[in-house]
This record gives C-alpha cells, sequence and structure tokens, in this order.
C-alpha cells in the first residue's frame, strides 16, 4: 500500500503527466458507463466516442509517463496496476456517472475548464506536452459544443428536466474547486514554462459559466474551494469501486499480452 509520502516524493514532471493521465482515464470510464445506456442510440453512440477521446488522450499521458518515470513500466502498467491511493485524478472525474443531466452538467464544466487549459498547455516549453495538448484540443473543442446545448435543453425542458440540472449543479459545486488549485510542485512547473497557472483560470472559466447559465434563467456563483485531495491520493469512496471493475481482467491475467 503507497502512501502519499511516496507521491510526494515523485518528481514533479513525472507527477504532473500522471495526474493528467489519471483525470482523463477516470473521466472516460464514467463516460463509457453510459455505453447501452444513452438516452438514445445517436447519444449512447456520441458519449462512447467522448470516452474514447478521453481514453485517448489518457493513453498518451500514460506512455509520456512510463517514458519519464524510466522503470521499464508500461501504459498499462499504470493504468491497471495500481491502487485508488497511488491516482492523483482530481475528484470531479471519479464521481459516478449519475443521471443523464448530472453526466452533462459535469462534462460541461470540464470541457469549459479544458478549452480554456489547453490553449494554455499549448505554450508549454516542453515539446511533449505540446503535441498530446495539440491534439486533445480538437476533441475538447467539440466536446464543449456537444454539452452546451443540452444544458440548455435540459434547463429549459420540462419541470423535472431543469430540476435535474439544478440538482447537478448543486452537487457538483463543491467539486469545481479543485480544478483550479495549484499546489506547490506544481506551480514549480509553472514558474518553469511546462504547466499552466490553473488559479489564472479560474476567473474566465466563471465568467463563461456564470454567463452560458445565465441564458437560462441560472444563476451560477463563483467557485469556491471546498473540496480537495485527489492530487495527493485521498478521494470519495468511489473510485476504489471503479478501478475494481476497470481492474479486473488485468489483475485477474498478470502480465497477459493482447
Amino acid at each position: 500500500m503507497i502512501d502519499t509520502f511516496v507521491i510526494h516524493e515523485q518528481k514533479p514532471l513525472y507527477r504532473f503527466i500522471l495526474a493528467l493521465a489519471d483525470d482523463s482515464l477516470t473521466l472516460s470510464h464514467r463516460l463509457a458507463q453510459w455505453c447501452s445506456n444513452g438516452p438514445y442510440l445517436e447519444e449512447d453512440i456520441a458519449l462512447s466516442n467522448v470516452a474514447l477521446d478521453y481514453i485517448g488522450r489518457a493513453r498518451m499521458f500514460y506512455q509520456y509517463a512510463a517514458k519519464l518515470e524510466d522503470k521499464g513500466r508500461t501504459e498499462d502498467d499504470l493504468a491497471y496496476l495500481r491502487n485508488e491511493r497511488e491516482f492523483t485524478n482530481l475528484l470531479i472525474h471519479e464521481l459516478p456517472k449519475g443521471d443523464f443531466a448530472f453526466t452533462m452538467v459535469r462534462q460541461f464544466f470540464v470541457d469549459v475548464f479544458y478549452n480554456l487549459y489547453l490553449e494554455e498547455l499549448l505554450k508549454s516549453s516542453d515539446e511533449n506536452v505540446v503535441a498530446i495538448a495539440a491534439k486533445s484540443i480538437k476533441e475538447t473543442r467539440y466536446h464543449l459544443k456537444r454539452s452546451k446545448p443540452w444544458i440548455r435543453q435540459l434547463a429549459e425542458g420540462t419541470e423535472e428536466s431543469r430540476q435535474r440540472i439544478l440538482n447537478a449543479l448543486e452537487e457538483l459545486k463543491d467539486f469545481v474547486g479543485e480544478l483550479f488549485e495549484m499546489p506547490t510542485w506544481e506551480q514549480e512547473l509553472c514558474d518553469a514554462g511546462i504547466a499552466p497557472d490553473r488559479s489564472a483560470l479560474q476567473q474566465p472559466w466563471d465568467d463563461y459559466v456564470q454567463k452560458f447559465l445565465a441564458i437560462s434563467d441560472i444563476d451560477y456563483h463563483d467557485t469556491v474551494l471546498r473540496i480537495r485531495g485527489g492530487r495527493d491520493g485521498i478521494h470519495t469512496e468511489h473510485l476504489g469501486h471503479m478501478l475494481c471493475d476497470m481492474q479486473f481482467l488485468q489483475r485477474s491475467h498478470p502480465n497477459m499480452q493482447w
């Protein structure tokens, strides 16, 4: 069992890349849980495709992390052979899929964030990071074009659909602030020109989200950091259960080759 001390001993660049991979992997799994469960066939396929975009992003980050670690581990080792205390994804990515409104509000929130974040990541002094960001931002722009209409459709639809949107906004508000937290080790990478300053994106994110939700007569307040811990390996109870499902095959058949 690893503890947070081991995470804190990791080199900042490796820790940074691995965390971004974990973000993408956990969210991709949550989106994939809509496969065969979407509200209708076209949306079922669309959500599955978004999940594939995130798994592709996760693979690129894991491959780079494995190279940085230089211990002979592969992307599969990093994805499937670490426990929940070793994962450092931000908590918003690991929350259960919930109902369709919850999934779309979360997706809208992260889509707005990644559109801002990846634009800044393109300015990184690390060419590998830039290459991943350049591919990922094209997908993220499309993701936001998908999620925005759903928020409006549900918020301005029936009384029930609007209430589900409001419920999702309330449930997620405590987890948004962590997106903009800058721990010391990440600030070091920012000062070196490798990582963006997350905290500088908070106001643009708030402005965008508030303006968009106001179209549907929804008042959304400024983001406040309420719940944190993901980057230190401290998670909700949901991540361990998710990893049990996700890692079952690899752990049942060690060293299996596809």
